[in-house]
């Protein structure tokens, strides 16, 4: 097996192992769809195998007992600074997260930016698919509400417009608009 694949391979197996019996916040679906999405819409959009790596893993250090020294030791630097780069901080309150989380992805390189809009495409798409399921009730599955989540969204949205051109912003741009016409 060539090296580029072995560490997609890797990046599998742990983001298969680490998100073991966890389920999606806004349906009973098991967590794991949700970093294979993320990795497929980069590999879809021509990014390397380590950025598809981080993709796998992007939530591996922020909701699993994970730990950052493993995960940098079995797939290297570049894999884990990008990890690392859109990981939020969890002993933040949420405010504070999120706008440390802004900007790390605002300063993060092209393949931060390309790791954080894919998992937001994907939240995006999960989000829509819930609402046709359960209507506005799907707001209730975030703590801070409609708003909240609305607000944070457009801020990552604004530091992607002013940072970073790629068709992904425009995809993402269209399933904001959509979501913020929901009730």
């Amino acid at each position: 097996m060539n090296q580029a694949h072995s560490l997609i391979e890797k990046a599998a197996r742990i983001a298969v192992q680490a998100h073991d019996k966890q389920k999606r916040k806004e349906s009973d679906t098991p967590f794991i769809i949700h970093p294979f999405m993320v990795a497929l819409k980069l590999a879809r959009s021509g990014f390397k195998d380590a950025v598809i790596a981080a993709g796998l893993l992007h939530d591996v250090l922020e909701d699993t007992d994970f730990p950052e020294e493993k995960l940098r030791q079995d797939l290297g630097d570049e894999v884990f600074k990008i990890v690392k780069a859109v990981t939020e901080d969890m002993s933040l309150v949420w405010e504070e997260r999120k706008q440390k989380y802004i900007e790390s992805v605002r300063n993060g390189s092209v393949e931060t930016k390309a790791v954080s809009i894919c998992d937001k495409i994907h939240n995006l798409e999960t989000f829509l698919v819930a609402y046709v399921l359960l209507g506005a009730a799907v707001w209730e599955k975030f703590n801070r509400g409609k708003e909240t989540k609305i607000w944070f969204e457009n801020e990552m949205l604004k530091i992607f417009k002013e940072t970073w051109r790629h068709p992904l912003v425009n995809e993402y741009e269209e399933l904001l608009s959509r979501t913020r016409n929901l009730e």
